[in-house]
């Protein structure tokens, strides 16, 4: 199998359409091989928008300049973290909205848009990367583990069992 490359950007308000064609099908996806589920959630245009406009989207173009993956970094503590099973950092980022387009699963995608979160985080600067999964079989965490995320509890959150990870930007300083 061919290596792909990808370039990194900040998503625009042009990316919209085109994320929420990304998102829709790893939903389709997800809920055709588990079921239903939270993953079954479909994305609006209106809040790729909004997300674009309040926090940090990253878009990964293969080389036919098609957006492969994406993913979201914020500052602001999303509502199913809870703090208290995270190594206490003063700048955390949080990890979201982490997408591979269906096609092009399997192929590096996802470690490739993981390292860019750690070139980002580094840049920021942050101290560490926090993220849920579901923590179900649709879920990622195994993936994240794979990658060198930490895995750091479990809880239900509002119905929703979720597996917490988290990574650190440089483990030797606070």
């Amino acid at each position: 199998m061919n290596a792909i490359k990808l370039s990194f950007s900040s998503a625009t308000a042009e990316d919209a359409a085109a994320l929420v064609h990304l998102h829709l099908g790893v939903a389709h996806d997800l809920t055709r091989r588990y079921g239903e589920g939270h993953w079954s959630r479909m994305a609006t245009e209106k809040g790729v928008l909004r997300r674009i406009a309040d926090s940090r989207v990253i878009v990964a173009h293969d080389e036919n300049d098609r957006i492969a993956g994406t993913f979201e970094l914020v500052t602001k503590k999303p509502w199913a973290i809870d703090r208290a099973y995270f190594t206490p950092v003063k700048r955390p980022l949080y990890l979201l909205n982490m997408a591979v387009d269906v096609p092009l699963q399997g192929r590096g995608i996802g470690r490739l848009l993981l390292a860019e979160a750690a070139r980002v985080a580094h840049a920021w600067p942050a101290q560490s990367i926090c993220l849920d999964a579901y923590d179900a079989p649709a879920g990622a965490g195994g993936f994240y583990a794979s990658c060198g995320y930490r895995e750091v509890g479990h809880k239900v959150y509002r119905g929703v069992p979720l597996v917490y990870y988290e990574w650190l930007v440089n483990p030797t300083q606070e």
